[in-house]
Parts: C-alpha cells; structure tokens; sequence
C-alpha cells in the first residue's frame, strides 16, 4: 500500500499530466486564424465567400476549433444534417440531441460551408454584395437564417474587426477565381461533381473540363442548355441507381429532379419508384421513396 506523501506525489503527476495535455490541446484565436486563414482564402478564391465571414463563423461556431463538433467531428461551421448521408455527431443546440454533419477532415468541413451558401437558393443574394463587404454578408446571414442568434451579424463583425479579418479578403482575386471554381468534388453517393456559376452552360463547362456537352446533360437529366439562374452542382459522371437514404421529405416546391440532384440518383429511377408524381412541384412534407 503507497504512503500518503506517495499518493500525493502521484495524484499531483496526473493532475499536471491531465493539465498540459489539455492546454497543449486548446487552440487559441490568433492559432486558429493563423491555421485557417489559408482554408477560407482557397475558399474565397472558390467560390466568392468572403474569407473574412468564413473565419469569423468558424471561429464563433467552433469557439476557435475547441467545441466539440470541431474535436470530435471536424465541424467548424455547426451546420446540421438536413439531408446529409455521411457520418453524424449528435449534441444540444436549439433542441436537445441535435444531428450534425460529421466530417473527415476539417478541409471538407470548409469546403461543404461554402456549398452549403450555394446549394440553397436562400443565401443566394449574399452573392451580390461586394466580396469586400463584409457588414452586409454578415447582416445577411442572419436575414437568411444561418443562426437564430439576433445578435448574429454583430458577433461576425467585432469579430473581423477586432482581429482584422478583412485583410484576407484584399487576396481575392478574379484571375485565380476563374482557375480555381472547377475544383472537382466527391459527392457523398461517389459520384464527381463541379460547381456552376449563375449564367453559366452546359456547354461553357464542358469545354473547360474537356468533355461534351450531351454527356454533362446527360449525367444531369437534363436537355436544356439555357445559362443558370443561379449556381449548382452538375455531375460529371453518370449518377447512380440508389444511395443509403431510403425516404426523402419534400421541402415546399421542391421536384423529382431536385430531389435527384441532391441525392445524385438518376431521374428515370426516382421516377420509376414514385410512379404518381410528375415533374410539378410537390407539396411540403410528401415522402420520396429513394430505393
């Protein structure tokens, strides 16, 4: 049996072990930025998001990487499933035992942030604003209901301000942004995607990614080649005949080939297996059978 002077030595180790482990483990604000400021500049350059917004949602939603969703789930951005396919991590938010995206990388955690302001059409005025105006991102944000804080926009620009964050946005450039927006991404049903810009073709794509313009409508079900209302993916595979998620509740107006398009299913499939539903709009709250 040890001594008592023995036991107090011992218990004083593994306090200081548990107490450097720790504060090696804590990322501060200025070691947050300094890691990923280069994440949200690639991200700028991308797909015109102000690096400045990102770094500053990053460090308010992930409490400077220390949250747990940063920790254990590589979420920076506290973005919740919605129709997410990939891994899950659960924790209290608005409600208790929340379900949010759990990512592999906190890379990817980025990169589905900016898909995510471009994926729906919501925060599709953000993209009007100067890349330069940060005040009008952040105000729209909340406008657009990234958070129900109402506090939001005030958190995001003390934020840039008080750490300068506006400076990254002077590394935009449109040159580079032209080179980097075909960056190729992995769908999580495997298939290849791009991003496409409001105004963009079938076509215009195509000619940039080498391929022809019958096979990206192809892969995307589609027949038109009219310029884009707004931006979005379009494969540049064929998509596949089933995913993982087995039932989809419509959002209001949504289609079947909306619904084809973010599960990346093919449309005749979806068609096949809702055989009453045409190519209308669907009411709220109708379930998709996906395979």
């Amino acid at each position: 049996m040890l001594k008592k002077s023995k036991l107090h030595y011992l218990a004083y180790i593994l306090a200081f072990i548990f107490w450097t482990t720790g504060k090696a483990q804590h990322i501060t604000r200025r070691d947050y930025i300094k890691k990923y400021a280069p994440l949200a500049v690639k991200q700028m350059q991308a797909h015109r998001i102000p690096a400045s917004i990102t770094l500053a949602q990053g460090i308010l939603e992930s409490n400077n990487g220390n949250s747990r969703l940063a920790v254990q789930g590589n979420n920076h951005f506290g973005i919740k499933c919605h129709s997410w396919e990939g891994k899950k991590i659960y924790e209290d938010d608005d409600k208790k035992n929340e379900c949010f995206r759990d990512y592999k990388s906190v890379l990817e955690s980025f990169v589905d942030h900016s898909l995510f302001l471009k994926k729906y059409d919501r925060y599709n005025f953000l993209f009007s604003y100067s890349i330069k105006d940060y005040k009008s991102w952040a105000k729209g944000l909340k406008t657009a209901g990234y958070a129900t804080n109402s506090k939001y926009p005030d958190l995001l620009i003390k934020l840039i301000e008080e750490n300068e964050l506006y400076k990254y946005d002077n590394q935009y450039d449109k040159d580079d942004f032209v080179a980097l927006k075909r960056t190729i991404y992995l769908h999580p049903n495997k298939i290849k995607y791009v991003i496409a810009e409001r105004l963009e073709t079938y076509t215009i794509i195509a000619k940039e990614l080498n391929i022809k313009t019958w096979q990206l409508q192809k892969y995307n079900d589609s027949k038109n080649n009219n310029k884009f209302n707004s931006s979005r993916i379009v494969f540049i595979q064929p998509k596949r005949n089933k995913c993982k998620k087995r039932i989809h509740l419509t959002n209001k107006n949504e289609t079947l080939y909306d619904i084809s398009q973010t599960y990346g299913l093919k449309l005749k499939k979806l068609q096949n297996r809702n055989p009453s539903l045409g190519s209308e709009k669907l009411k709220n709250g109708l379930k998709i059978i996906l395979r």
